[in-house]
């Protein structure tokens, strides 16, 4: 939906959503309604109109598939309730810095540490709109390396540092960013940085780089390259915008996740950030919560062994012994005011 509206298409506070998603029937239904806000669409017959069965599936009229809104989902074969799901949706797209997986699972009473990281990792998957528009106009473009500095070693190119990462950002006149991209980088390669800018910066743009090297054929015949060669100066003073941003995600990646970020799942982090960074100026949190869903609404399937490098069990994170398993629903009844029903307290 191209202008949803607030606090009929998402809502507003958290008064509101507590209001609307108060069971996993609610969130179904909202689901449901993500996925076909005109009425079921069969997704292989594309038939329009159904019947509704008694298990809350959907079956065509044409070719009598069965389905669920749920069904080809990031929600696919969840055990986890939609009532938990869209709470740790709420907790991560409403608050400025994201959650990590260890607040995430205190906040939800979730037994496994394994479930809330796989939960924020299926939301951080799916967090890429297909065929969004690329950058345009006056784009900085850079690199650094994110995940620590050894002894010894300065300079963004320095090697022993962790992970090499492309920066771009739209500058905006006379003074100001405008939307960025960032993503792992194998080198610093001509080659390397023409795919980068190719993935991210619309072909005509002007490209505003350092005096390395590697950019010339980078922008060949594809680009207005203007470099920014280094006098007697800081490098932040020539790119403002890339090293802005560099020292934002290392400060989130430091603060949110106390820079506990394995290398091979960065890339996920870095789209997560680059998300967040891009909607710094929505008027509304629950907009972005409802971007988030409708993206999750609209994604393939993500499995756990999709997610983790070894299919072997984790065991950095290990939950005691009883108290594993999926979160109990948040669908219940209201609680009668246990306040009152408890001991008076004794007076003197």
């Amino acid at each position: 939906m191209p202008n949803p509206a607030a606090g009929i298409h998402y809502p507003r506070t958290l008064g509101d959503f507590q209001a609307w998603f108060g069971t996993d029937a609610d969130c179904l239904d909202y689901l449901e309604w993500l996925r076909w806000p005109d009425g079921f669409v069969c997704v292989t017959c594309g038939h329009h109109g159904g019947w509704r069965l008694g298990d809350r599936r959907l079956m065509c009229a044409g070719c009598g598939l069965r389905t669920s809104p749920t069904a080809g989902t990031i929600f696919d074969r969840t055990r986890t309730p939609l009532t938990v799901w869209f709470t740790a949706c709420w907790l991560f797209a409403t608050q400025k810095d994201g959650i990590s997986a260890l607040a995430l699972q205190k906040a939800l009473g979730i037994g496994s540490y394994q479930t809330a990281w796989a939960m924020l990792h299926r939301l951080r998957s799916v967090l890429v709109r297909p065929g969004r528009e690329l950058l345009q106009g006056r784009v900085e473009v850079d690199e650094t390396y994110i995940g620590g500095i050894e002894p010894g070693l300065s300079g963004g190119r320095a090697k022993g540092k962790k992970a090499l990462v492309g920066i771009a950002v739209e500058r905006v006149e006379p003074r100001g960013f405008g939307r960025c991209r960032m993503a792992w980088l194998l080198d610093a390669s001509g080659d390397t940085l023409r795919a980068f800018l190719t993935d991210h910066v619309q072909q005509g743009a002007t490209v505003i780089t350092d005096g390395w090297a590697p950019y010339r054929p980078a922008t060949k015949d594809l680009y207005t390259h203007e470099r920014v060669v280094q006098p007697a100066t800081k490098a932040s003073e020539l790119l403002p915008g890339v090293h802005r941003i560099a020292s934002l995600v290392q400060r989130w990646l430091l603060g949110t996740h106390q820079g506990a970020v394995n290398e091979s799942h960065l890339s996920l982090y870095l789209d997560e950030f680059v998300f967040r960074f891009n909607r710094r100026h929505s008027r509304s949190r629950g907009m972005v919560f409802y971007r988030v869903l409708e993206l999750a609404a609209g994604h393939d399937p993500v499995r756990y062994r999709e997610l983790i490098l070894n299919p072997r069990r984790d065991t950095a994170h290990r939950t005691p012994p009883g108290t594993r398993g999926q979160p109990a629903t948040l669908d219940r009844p209201p609680a009668n005011r246990p306040w009152r029903n408890a001991h008076p307290l004794s007076s003197g």
